[in-house]
């Protein structure tokens, strides 16, 4: 078995040592501390990998990676879009109904206003019909020829 290291110039960097099976078909990646003290975070393995092996521009899997990418991204944006929309149609559906409401508290206030004017007038009218010294009898003229 051959060991083949691929070197990472930044100190406390994870350095990906790879071993080749004597068949030569398969890859183990294994993850070795760079130096002595490697207290340092490691870098991301969607990093690493970029770093470690650039993909050829002409070949399929880079070109299969780049329309996956692609599609998710569009599909991001659609999402996106489409959130905004949503967003902008409630809104819209709000501020309608805001109107209404308001529209519909100053036709109450009017309402109370004359409800309440028409209250004030009939206790005054009661207030002026009552006789002096505490006594409810009246009589009426109907009643005094009796």
């Amino acid at each position: 078995m051959s060991k083949i290291a691929q070197q990472n110039s930044t100190p406390g960097i994870s350095v990906i040592h790879t071993q080749a099976h004597a068949s030569g078909l398969q890859q183990v990646p294994q993850l070795v501390p760079a130096g002595p003290g490697g207290g340092g975070k490691a870098a991301p393995p969607s990093k690493q990998s970029k770093k470690s092996s650039p993909m050829d521009r002409n070949s399929d899997e880079y070109r299969q990676r780049r329309e996956r990418n692609n599609m998710a991204v569009k599909k991001s944006r659609l999402k996106s879009k489409q959130k905004a929309q949503d967003t902008l149609q409630r809104v819209n559906q709000l501020k309608e109904e805001n109107e209404r409401l308001e529209a519909k508290i100053k036709l109450l206030t009017k309402e109370l206003s004359v409800l309440k004017d028409l209250f004030l007038e009939h206790a005054h009218n009661l207030a002026d019909n009552v006789q002096p010294g505490g006594t409810e009898n009246t009589t009426t003229p109907d009643n005094a020829g009796q």
